[in-house]
């Protein structure tokens, strides 16, 4: 990737981004709705994760966390 296409990614940015700071404010509401249902009640969530690498992964570790606490194995995610 060069730089240029960097910049340009960086510049453009989906405008329901909702940022990192909204984002880590409800992460933990998130992580407890069903797939589906994520993506239609916080458009602007997905749209940050999508965009945000650190907050995926704190989604992702987030996720695997709440997955383990429910007795879910490997296989079921």
């Amino acid at each position: 990737m060069t730089d240029w296409t960097r910049l340009n990614r960086f510049l453009d940015t989906d405008p329901r981004d909702v940022g990192c700071e909204e984002a880590v404010a409800v992460l933990h509401i998130y992580v407890d709705l069903p797939a589906g249902e994520r993506e239609q009640r916080y458009p602007g969530l997905l749209a940050h994760l999508l965009a945000c690498g650190p907050c995926a992964e704190d989604f992702d570790g987030l996720l695997a966390a709440v997955r383990a606490d429910n007795g879910e194995t490997q296989e079921e995610r």
